[in-house]
């Protein structure tokens, strides 16, 4: 009888302890995480690899919590993840709460080691050549991507990472090397919007290169030379595009507010001259602002 007793205590224990996980696990939420990226202005170059070996994400302060759920490392082509075209990365189990940052590892060769023969992260070129991207300091710390979201209790959030290549990747020194200097910001998709647009009386001979920036955030300063080669011409836009060959641009995963699009010419991938701007165009989220450009009226 004793003994019965105690396997009945025990059993109950058990399913005690089952339902307090069942119940613990039930709280969890579920972040899934792409990533994307605005064109560079490289007009040789083919290729963008990065090869991404872990996730962290900043629970609060200084620290990380690694995201064991990641597959990695995986390699991308993040040229081809331009005009709202987004890779997933994973889907990852976490407790529910407001974020702020992650951060990202790359299998980039350190600035002072030597021409690695097989790089974790290169350029490609459209004669095939390829090039290591180098990093500043080494990868060891990581590069952080900011922007705000909410993981609910037993519910999902679905968020970018746009890695922005173009003021990213900066080519540097006299033996022209280039370096890797990520400028990530998160955007959380269902907030996400996008303006489009169809291009009219455009000048001969020259490409058409929008850069979107926050209401009233542009200053003509940010069109001149780059101070270094360490920083990109136009350093504070939230993102850029490049008109395609049917004459028209596309700027993806914009948070929801007002912009003013700073529209300008470039040649063989060299900025000539600010056109004029277009203000106060409105993005909502979950939608996409048709905003048609006529050159000849800027």
């Amino acid at each position: 009888m004793k003994k019965l007793i105690t396997l009945t205590a025990l059993f109950v224990f058990a399913i005690f302890l089952f339902t307090n996980c069942e119940e613990e696990d039930s709280t969890k939420g579920t972040l899934t995480l792409s990533i994307t990226d605005a064109p560079i202005d490289m007009t040789d170059v083919s290729g963008v690899y990065l090869t991404i070996t872990e996730i962290q994400l900043n629970t609060s302060g200084n620290s990380w919590i690694t995201f064991e759920e990641y597959e990695g490392p995986q390699t991308f082509n993040i040229l081809e993840l331009t005009d709202g075209v987004s890779a997933l990365l994973g889907s990852f189990s976490l407790d529910p709460g407001h974020y702020t940052q992650l951060r990202f590892y790359v299998d980039a060769p350190e600035l002072n080691s030597a021409n690695p023969s097989n790089p974790g992260c290169y350029i490609e070129f459209a004669d095939g050549s390829t090039e290591p991207l180098f990093v500043p300091s080494g990868s060891k710390s990581g590069w952080k991507a900011v922007g705000a979201f909410n993981v609910p209790i037993n519910g999902d959030v679905a968020i970018t990472a746009d890695f922005d290549a173009r003021k990213s990747i900066m080519e540097q020194g006299a033996n022209h090397f280039f370096i890797l200097k990520p400028t990530i910001r998160i955007i959380v998709d269902e907030q996400a919007g996008k303006i489009v647009g169809g291009l009219t009386n455009i000048p001969a001979d020259v490409d058409i290169v929008i850069y979107a920036y926050e209401d009233g955030e542009y200053i003509s300063d940010e069109a001149e030379d780059p101070v270094n080669d360490t920083t990109a011409r136009f350093p504070n836009a939230v993102t850029s595009d490049i008109a395609n060959d049917t004459d028209s641009y596309h700027l993806a995963f914009l948070a929801p507010m007002t912009y003013d699009l700073i529209v300008t010419t470039s040649i063989d991938g060299e900025f000539q001259e600010v056109l004029g701007i277009v203000e106060d165009v409105v993005v909502e989220d979950r939608s996409t602002t048709s905003q048609p450009i006529d050159l000849s009226l800027l």
